[in-house]
C-alpha cells in the first residue's frame, strides 16, 4: 500500500469567498490487497467518520463516510477542512486509520488455523 497525502488551499463561493484547506489522499493498493478486499467482500466497510467544512446541518453523516471502495477506485479523495490545524489533525487521523487498515488486510489474507489452549 502506497499512501500520498497533500494539502492545498481552495477558495469557494460566488459572492462571499471562503478559504478552505483541502487534504488530498491517494492510495495505491497492491494487487494482493485488492484481491483480499474483493474476495472477502470488504468494499462497503466504513473506515472513517468525517464531516467536511462545507457540510450543511441537515446533511446525513453517511454521505461523508470514507469507505474501502473509495480508496479502491484509484481516484484521489478530497476533503475540505475549515482551518490548517484541522487539516493537519485530519491527516494524522488518516495515517492512523491507514496503518490499522494495513494490519486489518493482513489479518483478512488467510483464515485462522486450529488453536489448542490448555488452562
Amino acid at each position: 500500500m502506497r499512501v500520498s497525502i497533500s494539502h492545498d488551499t481552495v477558495r469557494r463561493g460566488l459572492l462571499f469567498k471562503t478559504t478552505y484547506y483541502e487534504v488530498i489522499l491517494s492510495v495505491a493498493l497492491t494487487h494482493e490487497e485488492k484481491q483480499i478486499i474483493r474476495q472477502r467482500n470488504l468494499l462497503k466497510t466504513k473506515l472513517l467518520d468525517r464531516r467536511p467544512a462545507t457540510a450543511r446541518v441537515d446533511d446525513r453523516d453517511e454521505k461523508f463516510e470514507l469507505r474501502v471502495e473509495h480508496l479502491l477506485s484509484g481516484q484521489p479523495d478530497r476533503f475540505l477542512c475549515a482551518t490548517p490545524s484541522k487539516a493537519k489533525i485530519y491527516e494524522d487521523n488518516l495515517l492512523a486509520m491507514l496503518g490499522q487498515m494495513k494490519l486489518w488486510l493482513e489479518d483478512n489474507a488467510e483464515t485462522g488455523g486450529r488453536t489448542v489452549v490448555e488452562f
